[in-house]
């Protein structure tokens, strides 16, 4: 790292072990949301770096695969966190860190609760259309027409909250919710 060069030992030592336990944070952190923990150091890494990075030199700073490092940028580029950014003078491709956590937290969080709501929408749609059809072709039978009566009530409250959570997908998207809660800038 051209940035610690001139720094005492002691010194790019203590610096390197405060970036690292951020880092760690940062990939425990992205576990918990689904994304596994080397992309979370990815990340990490790429975080710190002081300029755009190739897959070659990403590869040798983590100490992973070729393949593994292309998966996990390519997992980070899916959602949104880095960015390919030309190089002059260089033909390998070269990646960036999105600093904006706000945006990253918005575009991850958007990504997946879109694809969830839509997967479960159709499914909740596709049920709630035979449920129907069954009713009425059971008018005549009262308590199998009741037992319907609630799975349609309790499928239409889910596809309430699926349409409720769109709408906070899209607070996200228009950048509405910083309207509610607004960012903050604390000097830590």
């Amino acid at each position: 790292m051209k940035e610690l060069e001139g720094l005492t030992e002691d010194q790019r030592n203590k610096i390197i072990q405060a970036r690292q336990r951020v880092i760690e944070s940062i990939g425990k952190n992205m576990d918990l949301y689904g994304i596994t923990l080397s992309i979370g150091h990815l990340y990490g890494n790429m975080y710190f770096n002081g300029a755009p990075a190739t897959l070659d030199e990403m590869s040798e700073t983590m100490g992973m695969s070729k393949t593994s490092m292309s998966t996990g940028m390519r997992t980070l580029m899916d959602l949104k966190m880095i960015t390919k950014v030309w190089g002059k003078g260089s033909r390998k491709d070269l990646y960036e860190v999105v600093p904006d956590w706000h945006q990253n937290f918005i575009d991850y969080f958007s990504i997946k609760w879109r694809k969830a709501v839509e997967m479960n929408s159709s499914a909740l749609m596709k049920s709630l259309k035979e449920i129907r059809e069954l009713k009425q072709l059971n008018e005549e039978n009262q308590p199998l027409c009741e037992l319907l009566i609630k799975d349609e009530e309790k499928i239409k409250e889910a596809l309430n909250y699926y349409h409720w959570l769109l709408r906070l997908i899209d607070s996200f998207e228009t950048g509405k919710i910083y309207e509610l809660i607004p960012k903050e800038e604390k000097d830590f």
